[in-house]
């Protein structure tokens, strides 16, 4: 409950925050680290217990301890046969140190890349930014990453569902010779904690998000996304012009001074020569002197 609780109130700050690239690639820093901590620094033990019929034979402290990288079948314990001193050794069950080591490799090379981009993004900007080719590796790789995030951490939770059942005591049990005998007594006293494992889990898949969210936020910033801005703009612009362009012929006048439907406004009228001054008998002529007689 307490997890649930500390990754919602985490998810929602996400939410709320504004976003930057250098904000998100300081969270995938941060994030990479508690996933790579949480899981390579871990070591547990589990203890069980075998009273033998002559109580002298019996072990009621049998601690067996594991670690990171979990090759189980190199872990090693010795029980009683509960005949006198006699001992077996036994070995674990499982090697699953290569879903935890390639778990671990992602978040290392996660926390190298995103603490180099993030001093990329404050010291070298205008090199970025420069041919748009740091925007587009930028992409690619962020893309990767979180590809390879979510194939860890899915691959991580099934090592680590695997581990839990090699290492359970109830299992561990079954392996020992002494157990199979009815008159003598095993019994498991203490399990392996898991919270730092579980939590581990729960990053790999912190960290796929983070990242999967962040393509948007690096898309942007290559030319891709300039381009597509670019073109709806241009197409509106030759839609404007062509309106501006359109004639609107819906009627002016003619020469004649008369109404003409299919003409164009913004001609002015002219009228011909032969105006309204012939018609009603006035030749036109120049100017009239008047001399003494």
């Amino acid at each position: 409950a307490n997890t649930v609780r500390t990754v919602d109130s985490l998810i929602t700050f996400l939410i709320t925050f504004k976003f930057s690239l250098v904000n998100l690639r300081c969270f995938e820093h941060l994030f990479a680290i508690f996933a790579f901590a949480t899981c390579g620094g871990y070591s547990g033990q589990l203890q069980v217990s075998v009273d033998c019929v002559n109580k002298t034979d019996s072990n009621l402290s049998i601690g067996i301890e594991f670690a990171y990288p979990f090759r189980l079948h190199q872990v090693y314990f010795d029980a009683p046969l509960c005949e006198g001193k006699r001992r077996e050794r036994l070995f674990l069950i499982g090697d699953y140190s290569s879903s935890a080591e390639f778990f671990v490799t992602i978040a290392v090379f996660a926390f190298l890349y995103s603490l180099l981009a993030t001093v990329v993004y404050i010291f070298f900007q205008n090199k970025y930014r420069e041919n748009n080719r740091g925007p587009l590796i930028d992409f690619i790789v962020t893309v990767v990453f979180s590809f390879m995030w979510l194939v860890s951490s899915s691959a991580w939770a099934k090592g680590l569902s695997d581990v839990k059942v090699a290492t359970d005591p109830n299992e561990v049990l079954l392996l020992m010779s002494a157990c199979k005998v009815q008159a003598n007594k095993c019994l498991s006293v203490r399990g392996p904690v898991w919270s730092s494992l579980n939590t581990s889990v729960v990053f790999g898949f912190l960290n796929f998000i983070l990242w999967a969210g962040n393509i948007w936020f690096v898309f942007k910033e290559t030319g891709w996304h300039s381009s597509g801005q670019r073109y709806p703009s241009s197409s509106t612009e030759k839609q404007a012009s062509g309106f501006n362009q359109q004639p609107y012929n819906q009627g002016g006048y003619d020469q004649s001074g008369g109404y003409n439907p299919q003409g164009e406004y913004g001609q002015q009228s002219n009228y011909s020569q032969v105006g309204s001054y012939s018609q009603a008998g006035y030749a036109p002529s120049g100017p009239t002197s008047f001399a003494n007689q």
